[in-house]
C-alpha cells in the first residue's frame, strides 16, 4: 500500500480534505505504518504522548477498563478518521487504552516530527485545533444524551452518528460492523437492554441485524426517533 492508496482513503474524510495541499503532504511524508492485529494494543491509559494515528483499514477501540475488569467503551475509530491529537496540546500522558479490533493498518505521525512539523508553520495548529474541538462538541452531545435522553433516542442517534463517522463520512454507510456488546457500552446500557431495543427496531423495519453488523434500513424513520 503506497502514498497514494494512503491519500485516497483519507481524502475521503472530513478533516484530512480541508486541510491545505502542504500539510497534507507533510503528514503523509512524516507518517510511518503500523499493524495491529485484532486485540494488540496501541496505548494504554498513562502512556507518554507518541503523536497522531490515522486509521486506514480495521477499527481501533477507545475505552479504559475499571480494577473489576469493566469496560468503558468510548467509540471505534474507523478508517478515515484520526485520534490522538489530545496530547499534542498539553504534553500529558494518554487518557485512555487503545486496542486493534480486528486487522488494522495505521498511519503513525510521532510526536517529534509534528511538533517540528508545527514550529515552523505554525499557523497549522489551527487544524490541529478543529480536529480536537470536533471531538470536544461530540463529548459535550454524549452527555447531555445521557443526562436527557431515554435510552430508544440514545440508540438511534449513535446508530446515525456512526453511520457518519460521526461527522467524518459522507455519504452515510448503510452497515455498521458493531457487536452489540460494545454498542452497549458506549451507550452506558446493558447488553439485554441493547438487544431489546434494536429488536423492536428491526420489527419496525429500521433495522436488520446480523452477527456482529447492524444494517440501517430506513435513517429517515431512525433520525425521527432520534429527536427527544
Amino acid at each position: 500500500m503506497d502514498m497514494q492508496v494512503w491519500r485516497s482513503r483519507l481524502m475521503t474524510g472530513q478533516w484530512f480534505s480541508h486541510l491545505p495541499a502542504p500539510l497534507q503532504n507533510s503528514l503523509l511524508a512524516a507518517a510511518k505504518v503500523r499493524r495491529l492485529s485484532s486485540g494488540q494494543r496501541l496505548f494504554k491509559r498513562g502512556d507518554p504522548p507518541c503523536g497522531l494515528y490515522a486509521v486506514i483499514e480495521g477499527a481501533v477501540r477507545i475505552g479504559a477498563v475499571s480494577e473489576q475488569g469493566k469496560e468503558a467503551l468510548l467509540s471505534l475509530v474507523e478508517s478515515p478518521h484520526w485520534f490522538g491529537e489530545i496530547c499534542l496540546f498539553d504534553g500529558q500522558p494518554r487518557t485512555h487504552d487503545a486496542f486493534g479490533l480486528g486487522q488494522c493498518i495505521l498511519l503513525h505521525i510521532p510526536q517529534a516530527a509534528l511538533l517540528a512539523m508545527l514550529d515552523e508553520q505554525p499557523v497549522y495548529w489551527r487544524q490541529l485545533a478543529l480536529l480536537m474541538s470536533q471531538k470536544l462538541r461530540l463529548t459535550f452531545i454524549s452527555l447531555e444524551q445521557l443526562s436527557l435522553m431515554p435510552a430508544p433516542a440514545r440508540l438511534a442517534h449513535r446508530l446515525l452518528m456512526i453511520a457518519k463517522g460521526y461527522g467524518e463520512i459522507d455519504p452515510p454507510r448503510r452497515v455498521l460492523q458493531l457487536p452489540q456488546e460494545q454498542l452497549a457500552s458506549m451507550l452506558s446500557l446493558s447488553r439485554q437492554t441493547t438487544n431489546q431495543l434494536l429488536k423492536d427496531l428491526q420489527g419496525q423495519g429500521i433495522v436488520n441485524l446480523k452477527y456482529g453488523e447492524i444494517e440501517i434500513l430506513d435513517a429517515e424513520r431512525l433520525r425521527a426517533l432520534a429527536i427527544f
